[in-house]
């Protein structure tokens, strides 16, 4: 199906962020953080049946501990929806960074960073955001485990809006982070998470958590294994 941009005004975001209008943002995103541009940057683009950011990050940490970024705005974007969401429309997170909508995947959340060893304080850090608001198929039920907002009863939902608000909740659980550590980050993820207790796609073992860095434990006959979240880091497009 073939749409048409959608027509509005330029998202407004806190102070730190600014707004830039790309026709690909993760990869424009990517492009720009490697140039030297500064953090706060979001690249959006907002059709009528897709909604896609990226934010790009200066972070001050190790890339390990900076990649906690992605549950963050993971978190920030279910804080986000319910605040523009039907009451009876839920969110869950998927550990690899895909959004669950009613259970079913609506989008997901991707992340790239300047090359450089776990342990290395990146330059830079992107994470981007891919939304499905409608049209997903043009035979509703031949994908169960894919939805559109549409699909799930948010019509209404204002795209721009709703980008609005995960910019401001990102900045929010940032600053928690910085002030208060990573206790209300886990706390909040772990009442979000989906697929603890069961496989992963790709991977041997049982989800049984995570560790203080958000990286994922999966538990088979040998022992426990550890995924980072540095495995989820995406080559630079």
């Amino acid at each position: 199906m073939s749409v048409a941009a959608q027509t509005g005004p330029s998202p407004s975001f806190p102070p730190l962020f600014r707004a830039q209008a790309s026709g690909d943002p993760f990869a424009a995103a990517c492009a720009q953080a490697r140039a030297g541009t500064d953090a706060g940057l979001v690249l959006h683009d907002v059709q009528l049946d897709t909604l896609r950011a990226a934010i790009v990050f200066a972070p001050d940490v190790a890339l390990a501990d900076a990649a906690v970024v992605l549950p963050l705005c993971g978190v920030a974007f279910q804080n986000a929806f319910g605040s523009h969401a039907p009451p009876e429309v839920a969110v869950h997170l998927e550990w690899g960074g895909a959004l669950r909508v009613n259970g079913a995947v609506a989008g997901r959340l991707r992340m790239a960073a300047d090359p450089v060893p776990p342990e290395a304080e990146p330059g830079w850090l992107v994470v981007g955001l891919e939304l499905a608001l409608m049209g997903f198929s043009d035979a509703p039920g031949t994908a169960p485990d894919r939805t559109t907002l549409f699909d799930e009863g948010c019509a209404e939902m204002d795209p721009v809006l709703l980008l609005e608000s995960w910019v401001r909740h990102v900045l929010l659980w940032i600053n928690t982070w910085s002030e208060d550590g990573l206790r209300a980050l886990h706390g909040e993820w772990s009442g979000l998470v989906h697929g603890v207790g069961g496989g992963i796609a790709g991977r041997e073992g049982v989800f049984i958590g995570v560790d203080d860095r958000f990286g994922m434990l999966l538990k088979h006959e040998g022992g426990t294994a550890l995924v980072p979240l540095t495995d989820l880091l995406e080559d630079t497009p």
